[in-house]
């Protein structure tokens, strides 16, 4: 069996709110929990040599949950923003936020912008944070893109497309987690994800631990990735 790590690895994190529900703890909890848990996960990942780690932080569909809810994980996203950032920058992590700055207020925007700029010379790893992200929306508003900019039907090509994307600088996840055993990928990567492996592993995101993750990659050495050619 080959020991082959995953370049990119996107991780869909899923069951912050039925971990809590299990203990008893508001959803709050959960949250708190999960987040704290992304620094884990994200830095045993980049120690196991993954050069790409996105995660599914908020998605478009996640303004539908209660206004408590939706404010806690923007200040959630705030604090890790204006609190992990130099951090960051110590590890040569360089941050990427991929997602619609629509409804987001300026101080969150503000902030993005901050360690965006602070960690942009990172070269140990990135990490792309998918925040108010949506698939559909991705490719919606890489059409309008294109389509303003009156190129031809012609010169319309899948490279062209990618090059309108959040993430048109960065290449398609090798390997997709999601944990809390759903699966689905609920508009994470539409686009880029079509010929990555994917996986889903039954614990929520607050307990799933480093040894997790080493069982997530021994699973990814056990697939036989073909891209369609055989």
């Amino acid at each position: 069996m080959s020991n082959t790590i995953p370049n990119h690895v996107g991780i869909i994190i899923d069951g912050n709110r039925r971990w809590a529900k299990q203990r008893n703890l508001p959803s709050f909890e959960g949250h708190k929990k999960g987040y704290e848990n992304v620094g884990v996960i994200a830095r045993h990942a980049f120690e196991r040599g993954v050069k790409i780690l996105s995660i599914y932080a908020f998605s478009t569909e996640n303004w539908k949950r209660s206004k408590e809810e939706v404010s806690y994980l923007m200040n959630l996203l705030k604090l890790m923003f204006s609190r992990d950032t130099d951090k960051l920058v110590e590890d040569g992590i360089r941050l990427k936020v991929s997602g619609s700055r629509d409804k987001l207020d300026q101080d969150l925007l503000d902030l993005i912008d901050t360690s965006q700029y602070k960690t942009k010379d990172g070269t140990k790893g990135i990490l792309n944070i998918c925040f108010n992200y949506g698939g559909h929306q991705e490719i919606i508003e890489a059409v309008k893109k294109i389509i303003n900019s009156r190129a031809s039907a012609e010169t319309v090509t899948e490279d062209l497309i990618k090059s309108y994307l959040y993430t048109a600088d960065l290449p398609d996840p090798d390997f997709i987690i999601r944990t809390s055993g759903e699966q689905r990928l609920s508009g994470f990567l539409t686009w880029q994800s079509v010929y990555s492996e994917l996986y889903f592993p039954s614990k929520h995101w607050p307990e799933f631990s480093d040894k997790d993750f080493d069982g997530a990659l021994e699973e990814f050495n056990q697939r036989q990735r073909r891209f369609g050619g055989n």
